[in-house]
């Protein structure tokens, strides 16, 4: 009963998450420019835009369905459910047809799903627990995450599409969060608890500023991947959930390398002939993104 008290929260948590974060897409990409030089000025255009505000509310009731599924299941069960959310945001985008999904991009959705499938199957029939010996693995991989991060978003105009490089920046400034939190909820105490708040500040952050750079699944997409196969990872080696020896621990393993590859072909930057015969959806500001400065 405890374990399905996690699993359906989790579930809960993934649809809210992700439902906030394709609809604050909608509503920043067609703000102003939004800069780190004028931060109370970009605040106030987000804030005082009651859909991206709604939407906001509606991610911060996700994030405490998140943090309440991490007391009745283990990190890696958990993440595997709320990871289904980029395959949530690619129906979205396709559905409201603001952005064109090209083939690229379909296949790399199918490799994310497919490994994000195997990953939850390989789970199936398991309750693992989390353990903590000590708070300083989980210190490690939260700085690891935050440094990751960095790189991601330093490489965003050279070999990465638009916002992707910023959007997987801010998945993985959100999954050092994750990790965090879960070492605040578990025996490692609440030393985490300021560590988690400013991840999710800066995950924020990094996330609006992708918004305005490029496509739902380039942006939102990548952050929800990173954000969710990251701690999955974090959860078999800091938490101790332990890989199974079987055909489930192969299974797993297989799905992170398709997720892998299937994120490799969303972030992918276009050649610069086809962006140049694609065009753009009406109302897709990603191809005018190039000259936007933070």
């Amino acid at each position: 009963m405890r374990l399905a008290t996690g699993l359906v929260l989790a579930l809960l948590a993934s649809i809210a998450l992700n439902a906030s974060f394709f609809i604050q897409h909608e509503q920043a990409s067609g703000l102003p420019t939004l800069s780190l030089r004028r931060p109370f000025y970009s605040l106030w255009l987000l804030f005082t835009n009651l859909r991206w505000f709604l939407a906001w509310l509606l991610g911060f009731l996700g994030w405490g369905l998140y943090i309440l599924a991490l007391h009745f299941a283990a990190l890696s069960l958990a993440q595997a459910v709320v990871a289904g959310g980029v395959g949530l945001i690619a129906f979205l985008a396709a559905r409201r047809g603001r952005t064109r999904l090209s083939r690229r991009e379909r296949f790399g959705t199918l490799g994310c799903l497919l490994g994000l499938a195997l990953v939850a199957g390989s789970l199936a029939g398991q309750s693992p627990t989390s353990v903590v010996h000590g708070w300083d693995p989980v210190a490690i991989w939260v700085i690891a995450c935050s440094l990751a991060a960095g790189i991601s978003a330093a490489l965003s105009r050279r070999a990465l599409a638009p916002g992707a490089g910023l959007g997987a920046a801010a998945g993985l400034l959100y999954a050092a969060g994750d990790i965090a939190t879960k070492g605040a909820v578990s025996s490692a105490g609440l030393v985490f608890v300021p560590v988690l708040i400013l991840c999710h500040v800066l995950g924020f952050i990094a996330l609006q500023l992708a918004f305005q750079r490029g496509s739902a699944l380039a942006t939102a997409g990548l952050s929800t991947l990173f954000n969710n196969t990251v701690p999955i990872a974090a959860g078999l080696v800091v938490f101790h959930e332990a890989v199974p020896a079987d055909a489930a621990g192969a299974a797993r393993v297989l799905g992170f390398l398709a997720v892998i590859a299937g994120a490799s072909l969303i972030a992918r930057k276009e050649a610069e002939g086809a962006k140049a015969t694609a065009g753009h959806p009406p109302g897709d500001r990603s191809g005018e993104t190039g000259s936007r400065t933070s």
